[in-house]
Order: C-alpha cells, then structure tokens, then sequence
C-alpha cells in the first residue's frame, strides 16, 4: 500500500486521482490510503472528498474556505488546515510516501519544495514549479535524493520512452502539442475571441487557465520549460510539433535517429496512473487505443505568429534567471483577466514579452527572488490593465 498526499484534490487532475485510487482499491487489496488532501476553496467538494477517503489532515488554502469546512466536518477526527502553511503541511504529512502536486499556478512552488525537504517522492502536475523555480526545485531534489515523477501526458511519455536507454545517447524531445481550440487561425483572426470559446478545447478536459494557455500555446511553452528541468536538456534539444489527434503523448530522438513514442487514448488517467503505481503497469480505467479507429495520425509546425506565446516562453528559457519567472507571473495574471473579459485574447502574449523585457537579469537562487519577479510581473499586468482600462 502506497500512501498518498494530493494538493489540488478538487481540481482536474486531483478528481482524476482520485477516480484512479477508487479504480485501483476496488480491483486489487487496498493499494492506496490518502493521508491528506488540499484545495484552494471548494469546500462542498473537500467535504465529499474527505468523508469518502478520511485522510487525517485537509488543508484550504482560502482562510474563509477552511473556516467553513472545519465546520463541516466537526463529526469527523480530521484536522483542517489553511493557507500555505496548510498546502506545505499537507506535501510533507509525515507518513505519506508520494505527494502528488496538481494545485495550479505558483502557489504550488513552497509545498513542492516542503515536500522535497521531507524526502517524499514527488508526481508533479504543477508546471509553475520548474517553470519558474526549476533549479531551486531540481537542486533540492537531487540533494534530497527524491524522485519527481512527471504526471503531464507529454513529460510522463518522454519520461516513459527514457526507460532503457543511456540518456547520453538522447539526440531530441518531440514535444506534442494538440494545437488547442484555434489550430490553422491566422493572427488577425484570433483578435476578437471569446474566453466561451477559448474553453472549449477539442481533445481535453482540464481546468480552465490550463485550456487558456493550450489555446495562446502558452501551456507548450510552460511544457519546454518543463522537461529542459526535468531531463536535464538545453531548449534546443526540444522541438514541438502539432499533432491535432493527442495519441502520440510525445517522442524521444536517439543519436541513431530511431524515435520511440508514447502513444494512448487523451486521457489524463493514463499518466497520473503511472506516476502513482511507477514502476509498475496496472490495468487502467483508459480505453483502448483502436488504431483502425484511429486510422491517420498529423504533424505539423507550430505557427509561432499566431500564437507568439511559445516563442516568449523559449526566449525566457535561455534567457534564464528570473525571465521565466517574470513569463509565468504575467500569463497567469493576464489569462484571469481574459476569463474576467476584461483583457483581449491577443494582449496576452503582448503583456507577457513587455514583462520578460522589464525583468532585470537575476538569477532564480532563492523562493524569495523567484516570488519577488512573479509578484512584479503580476503587478505591472495589472497597471496596464488599469491605466489603459481594457
């Protein structure tokens, strides 16, 4: 039995968790116990959560949000926590083996490195934390000896194809993108988009800013950032290709030119599995793959003029430092203001290059640096926002 941490239980990828855990208790011996579980405020579906799996701490990170739950489960012998100090309690729960990570944005950064310093395997769905913390989080863990197990379907098939081989002999990532919602649009066509439409993502279903950033492709760029940290790779190294189907998850290069893929139905089942059960392969709640379904499968280049996200988010990776910080801080801030309506969809690639250009060149060496370009590059989206009110 493997016992389990999950920060974002309420999420995409937390409720997709757990309907592994229930799969996987139900058909084998209690494979699972979840020792704690967090969220950021949706107490209705934290209280759901915590009577089915009775974990002994759960954690809100909005204060009102916790009052409220602890109110709640007063019938119940769990602790309610809140705030950060809650979400790093809940990452590094004594007794807990693996902490999965799937809280979106940078208030995952802190409990991703709390869980860390208490030697807890790591299945990490929160981008923002190599995004913009890479080398604190890659240093500590390798100082630390723990394992980050990558739980999005490109970085978990890269990471799946790795498995054998001499990583030496890596000659390139074949990093997949779907294209998102506006695949074959030109730039001027992207001008007057809807945040309804922006949401309606043809393969997957995920939480709201992450469809956001599959729509600017923002999301790939985030995703280069990603495995450049997580596999110890230049950017160079990494090339993105569209592939509208989502079956190839991602693909490995050798120096002797042969490509292994990892290929399965568009089902973040598949990966969050895997990352929990690693190194084994269990019977899963994914359908097949139907090949003769499927039939043909397209590649194509990304269109880098329509969507300038992705070329931003490359330029802040070997830029270095605080840049990718300073990217990440102003994307999150823009996309909440595209969902509010109150910024257009194309100013969102615009307002992350002005704020990449104003951050001084620091190097990303404390939580407190990192934090510090993030906090910046949310407050200048924010007085563009005001002075020009959008």
């Amino acid at each position: 039995m493997k016992t389990l941490s999950i920060l974002g239980s309420t999420g995409s990828i937390g409720t997709q968790a757990l309907k592994v855990v229930r799969k996987l208790n139900r058909d084998g011996c209690a494979m699972f116990r979840i020792a704690a579980l967090a969220a950021h405020h949706n107490v209705e579906l934290l209280e759901e959560q915590a009577r089915e799996f009775r974990p002994e701490i759960v954690a809100v990170y909005d204060s009102e949000a916790a009052a409220d739950l602890r109110v709640r489960l007063r019938d119940m012998s769990v602790r309610v926590l809140k705030g950060m100090e809650g979400l790093c309690e809940a990452a590094a729960l004594e007794g807990a083996e693996v902490t999965l990570n799937s809280v979106v944005g940078m208030v995952g950064l802190r409990p991703t490195l709390a869980a860390i310093k208490a030697k807890k395997t790591i299945a990490l769905a929160n981008k923002e934390t190599l995004v913009a913390g890479g080398a604190l989080v890659m240093g500590l863990a390798r100082e630390k000896g723990v394992d980050i197990l990558p739980v999005d379907s490109e970085h978990s098939a890269i990471f799946q194809c790795l498995q054998g081989n001499n990583k030496k002999e890596l000659r390139r990532i074949l990093l997949t993108a779907s294209g998102g919602p506006f695949f074959g649009r030109t730039r001027e066509e992207l001008e007057g988009v809807t945040p309804q439409q922006a949401l309606n993502h043809p393969n997957w279903s995920m939480g709201a800013k992450v469809t956001i950033d599959s729509a600017t492709m923002m999301n790939k760029g985030l995703e280069v950032m990603e495995a450049s940290w997580l596999f110890d790779v230049p950017p160079e190294k990494i090339q993105v290709v569209v592939h509208r189907e989502s079956i190839v998850h991602s693909m490995v290069e050798y120096s002797d030119r042969s490509v292994i893929a990892q290929m399965g139905a568009p089902d973040m089942c598949l990966p969050i599995q895997y990352a929990l059960t690693y190194p084994r392969r269990l019977p899963s709640p994914v359908e097949e793959l139907d090949l003769f379904k499927v039939q043909s499968l397209h590649f194509y280049p990304p269109d880098l003029n329509a969507f300038p996200c992705l070329d931003i988010a490359i330029r802040a990776l070997k830029r270095g430092g605080l840049a990718p910080a300073a990217v990440n801080g102003a994307n999150e801030e823009a996309v909440g203001a595209f969902l509010e309506g109150k910024l257009p969809f194309m100013r969102i690639p615009e307002l992350c290059a002005r704020a990449m250009e104003r951050q001084p060149d620091c190097p990303a060496d404390s939580v407190e640096a990192v934090l510090g370009a993030d906090m910046a590059a949310r407050e200048f989206v924010r007085s563009v926002i005001s002075q020009e009110k959008i």
